[in-house]
């Protein structure tokens, strides 16, 4: 039998693993990790491309998750557009990219901001480069 449950479940893993504790013919007992992604004030889980706040999931479209994604895996160094498009979109950049990454960009910091308003990171833009992905290690 193969029981899964989500983040937002572990009070009912609690009672699960209650009444498991008081059956002995219960013999082995696997729980499967998943790789998570911890910054301060954020959860990320790659497997599943969600992104939680206080085990509360934070909606992106795939491109914000993925513009974040590779934001979070470059912190700390400036991504330049011309990277941002060729990463996200996977083709060259045709133009007049940094609109549309911007776009996106702004729409993901709305959401990050109203899920954790003082957030201990940021999504700093680096004018007519790109952006870059920074956490203040002293919040």
């Amino acid at each position: 039998m193969v029981l899964e449950l989500k983040d937002q479940d572990s009070p009912i893993f609690d009672k699960i693993m209650e009444v498991v504790k008081c059956c002995p013919d219960i013999e082995h007992i696997r729980i499967k990790d998943e790789p998570m992604l911890s910054l301060p004030g954020l959860e990320i889980y790659p497997g599943r491309r969600k992104l939680y706040r206080d085990r509360r999931e934070i909606n992106l479209t795939a491109k914000e998750y993925d513009i974040l994604s590779l934001l979070v895996a470059n912190r700390g160094q400036v991504l330049t557009y011309d990277q941002i498009y060729g990463k996200v979109w996977g083709e060259d950049a045709f133009g007049d990219e940094s609109n549309a990454i911007g776009c996106h960009v702004r729409n993901l910091r709305e959401k990050l901001y109203e899920a954790e308003p003082d957030a201990p990171f940021t999504i700093r833009c680096v004018r007519e480069v790109g952006y870059c992905f920074e956490v203040d290690e002293s919040k």
